[in-house]
């Protein structure tokens, strides 16, 4: 778990202090480490070859002299807590654990190996024991810190948030600037949902060392929790101008804008991180994104992700939006490979291989699409989206049947899933099976009762057909209420009330939905023929000819409503 592993690493730094091991310098206390080993003179001997032997990196010939000087002086419980800090550096586990357990027999009091033995049993996840040793080094000395922070991460992953609080703020009590305290009380706080306190805490943190990265990170996370984007901008804005040099505040700040999405003051932000160093990858990769989302600059997206990839070219995420970038700057080609290149066993797969597939079908290489999509279905049998693409490539392909049986396979993996039951329900109502059609439609109201186009899809399919017209009236004006202003489920109303010969609501509703998506060949043809109906010709021959001019997939049937009204 995260917190564990914090813990641990937070664990072997104060190790390595606390038990006296040289650090970086090779230096070491002479005076200090001559209190501590005891004995002849030889062991203090032996004690300093140890210590040589560790700044040359020989833990073996360390801990060959720590024991010899352990054999002139058999109880020293310093002398067995540094040997057991080096068998934990050669992972030997049980032999530090048994070491440590010998010395507490003749010192019992000795905080060091208290301290340790609750390091070792955290990484063992023998929670319980470790706390339990943490209190005894807090009995012992309740000026040794580290105990409470270490004692209040344990009660944190136990999710016994009081007893962490009560000892985290303990800890505060004798340290009230304690960086560490103040932090992980924080995030005690966001876990249990105390918002106001966490922000109080965080807030404290960034009081005591203004660049902690973490507590930015959190603050911004805050803030986007409770929804509340416009107090981060000016919390982070406000931070800025005491530290405009403190880059993740900005990072941040850009964030919560592109959150908004106000791409440009986002991409301002992210641009001036990189003036000041163009190694920012984190920068770099939210300014290719606000590019990309803003939808303006898809080219300079390109740039951004291109100079990432340069340096990390195993970067998929990247390399996916890089793939995006250029199918939205009609580089298919160019996208094509890139999403070509993300492996199989990348979360991002299966959405490659769907935009792979899409490009090739606008390409009208429908066989090739079918076969790319069938082979990444035997890398990704359980991934339902792929048996809804395959299928609807069959269906552009004019092979129905393998269409409807590639969606019941779908639906054997997925039964749920709302999208093959849909396309499913397509391929009933075009092989003329209305009563299945709806019966998909049905499964899937049962599932989401609120789906829209399902509601719509029976309600339209009822009018059409000029049956149920009530309860078509309240599935559509229900589909409606969920989509307002949705051209499709306008044009079902407007229809419907066709239907109904109420053709003063069937003109405003079927004019509103021709505004929406004046490019719609049927809702055209449908305001047709209310205008036609309504007596007013000249409306609907315009109508008429505006479908025939956007699809000539009706050609006939246009032509004759035209001549029709042309001969009278």
């Amino acid at each position: 778990m995260k917190t564990i592993r914090i813990l641990i690493i937070i664990f072997l730094l104060i190790t390595v202090a606390c038990t006296h091991l040289p650090g970086e310098s090779g230096q070491t206390t002479a005076t200090a480490a001559r209190e501590k080993v005891k004995g002849s003179s030889g062991g203090y001997y032996h004690y300093s070859l140890g210590v040589r032997s560790y700044i040359e990196g020989n833990l073996d010939g360390a801990i060959e002299e720590y024991e010899k000087a352990l054999g002139l002086d058999p109880e020293s419980p310093y002398l067995k807590t540094e040997i057991a800090t080096l068998y934990l550096r050669k992972k030997k586990t049980e032999e530090a654990l048994s070491l440590l357990k010998s010395s507490l027999v003749h010192n019992p009091d000795y905080v060091d190996t208290h301290l340790l033995l609750g390091g070792i049993y955290t990484k063992l996840k023998e929670y319980d024991k470790s706390i339990k040793e943490y209190k005894k080094v807090i009995q012992l000395d309740s000026k040794k810190l580290e105990s409470y922070l270490f004692l209040g991460l344990l009660y944190r992953e136990k999710k016994e948030y009081r007893e962490a609080i009560n000892i985290l703020s303990n800890l505060l009590q004798i340290e009230s600037d304690n960086l560490m305290g103040n932090y992980y009380l924080a995030k005690i706080y966001i876990q249990t949902k105390s918002y106001a306190k966490a922000e109080k805490s965080l807030k404290k943190v960034l009081n005591i060392k203004p660049p902690f990265e973490p507590a930015l990170t959190d603050l911004a996370l805050l803030y986007e929790i409770q929804k509340n984007d416009e107090k981060g901008v000016e919390f982070f804005r406000d931070f800025m101008l005491d530290n405009p040099s403190v880059n993740i505040a900005r990072l941040q700040l850009g964030k919560i804008f592109f959150r908004q999405e106000r791409y440009e003051e986002a991409e301002e932000e992210f641009r001036i991180i990189l003036k000041e160093d163009r190694s920012h990858i984190a920068a770099r990769y939210s300014l290719g994104l606000a590019y990309y989302f803003d939808g303006k600059n898809y080219k300079k997206a390109i740039e951004e992700f291109l100079a990432i990839l340069k340096k990390y070219p195993g970067d998929n995420q990247t390399r996916y939006f890089l793939a995006s970038s250029y199918d939205k700057d009609r580089q298919h080609r160019k996208a094509f490979e890139e999403f070509k290149a993300i492996p199989a066993d990348s979360d991002l797969y299966t959405n490659a291989r769907t935009h792979m597939g899409l490009i090739l079908k606008g390409d009208g290489r429908i066989p090739e699409a079918i076969d790319l999509i069938k082979d990444a279905i035997v890398n990704k049998k359980e991934e339902a989206d792929l048996y809804g693409l395959l299928a609807t490539l069959y269906e552009a392909n004019n092979q129905l049947e393998v269409a409807e049986k590639t969606l019941k396979d779908g639906l054997k993996l997925s039964p749920d899933d709302i999208d093959l039951h849909y396309k499913l329900g397509i391929i009933y109502e075009k092989t003329n099976r209305f009563r299945e059609s709806v019966d998909e439609m049905t499964k899937i109201l049962k599932i989401d009762k609120d789906n829209a186009d399902a509601l719509n899809f029976i309600g339209y399919g009822y009018a059409d057909r000029g049956i149920n017209l009530a309860e078509a009236e309240r599935l559509i004006k229900k589909a409606l209420k969920l989509k307002p202003g949705n051209g499709f489920i306008t044009d079902s109303l407007g229809w419907l009330y066709f239907k109904k010969d109420r053709l003063d609501l069937a003109i405003k509703y079927l004019k509103e939905a021709a505004n929406i998506l004046p490019e719609d060949p049927t809702i055209a043809e449908h305001l047709g023929d209310a205008y036609e109906k309504s007596g007013m010709a000249k409306e609907a021959r315009r109508m008429y000819i505006r479908a025939l001019n956007l699809s000539p997939l009706k050609k006939e049937i246009l032509k004759k409503k035209i001549d029709r009204l042309n001969s009278n």
